[in-house]
């Protein structure tokens, strides 16, 4: 028979949401102290704290290997069971146990990783190796190098122009955008003496620029600010030159809502329905949607990209818009 006080105990111990993280994650994975820090995004100190609770409630599981500690769920009693099933089962339903989905994956592909190769095992150390030789700035002004000779692309939303820096040597000509003129500020200082950048004042529902006359254009985590998505999906639309793509980053729907205060967001990320019959309303083809495997040292939801063609019809007829435009060189 269960103590009398069973249930309340357990109540105690699933009050908190970090615990409930921790048991969905361990109910699938036995895993390390450092491994849960990524998952959950929280300091060792924290899970650290929340374990020691939940091995005393005797809800997990603690394995010995050497100096190191695996923890998994424990089986548990009759009472703590059936409360699981119910608090387990409606968390798995949440957005929050979505995206610790997607960092358990990535955990354990870089398990298997290291594993398999010496340079797996050593990957920790390879990775500060490389960075303390060469940095980690080569990476993107080398994959722009892939860019097709002679490509126009916009980035709208610029900010303070770091794609554009490593764009501008591949690309015929990088237009930034961006409703901020202090940012434009910013990337004019950096782009100065680059005489294949303009900058340009606007926002991204009502473009500064000329139907079709860009061939790509980038949309970098900036599309969660705007008012109106669609509308300004139609605006990347309408400047797209025949055959043309959009690249979309931005973040997966997540429940994040004090980011609406904290840092302006106007919409709490996308999913790939949402997304992909908004853009397919405007003339946006869909062509693929992938999500991004996260930073171990990232603290915000995960990100997709998005890939949209141009769709060959639907394209609106719209009157040249005055703009007011900033040069690279500031003018």
């Amino acid at each position: 028979m269960p103590e009398p006080d069973a249930l309340f105990r357990h109540l105690d111990t699933l009050n908190e949401p970090a615990r409930v993280r921790l048991l969905w994650a361990l109910e699938r994975e036995e895993l390390g102290v450092g491994e849960l820090c990524r998952i959950l995004q929280q300091p060792q100190s924290t899970v650290s704290r929340h374990l020691k609770a939940l091995q005393i409630a005797g809800w997990i599981h603690r394995r010995a290997e050497g100096t190191n500690g695996w923890f998994r769920l424990a089986d548990l009693d009759a009472v703590a069971a059936r409360m699981w099933a119910v608090v387990g089962d409606e968390h798995a339903r949440s957005p929050l146990a979505a995206e610790d989905a997607v960092r358990l994956s990535a955990v354990l592909d870089a398990r298997r990783t290291d594993g398999r190769t010496f340079f797996g095992r050593m990957s920790g150390q390879w990775d500060a190796i490389r960075h303390e030789l060469f940095g980690d700035a080569f990476l993107l002004p080398a994959l722009c190098a892939l860019l097709p000779p002679g490509t126009r692309v916009a980035d709208l939303g610029c900010g303070t122009g770091q794609a554009i820096a490593a764009l501008a040597p591949w690309a015929a000509q990088v237009i930034g955008v961006d409703r901020e003129q202090s940012m434009l500020n910013a990337a004019a200082t950096r782009l100065r003496g680059v005489d294949t950048v303009d900058l340009r004042l606007g926002p991204l529902e009502a473009l500064p620029l000329d139907d079709g006359e860009v061939d790509a254009v980038l949309l970098s985590l900036v599309l969660h600010h705007v008012d109106d998505p669609p509308r300004a999906l139609a605006e990347a639309r309408r400047v797209l030159a025949s055959g043309g793509r959009a690249i979309v980053v931005d973040m997966i729907a997540h429940d994040r809502a004090e980011y609406r205060w904290t840092m302006g967001h106007t919409h709490l990320g996308f999913t790939r329905e949402a997304f992909a019959g908004d853009a397919a309303r405007v003339g946006l083809d869909l062509r693929s949607w992938h999500p991004l495997p996260p930073a171990a040292e990232a603290l915000g939801p995960p990100l997709f990209v998005a890939v949209l063609d141009a769709s060959p019809v639907g394209q609106a007829s719209v009157h040249r818009r005055s703009t007011t435009r900033s040069s690279a060189s500031g003018g």
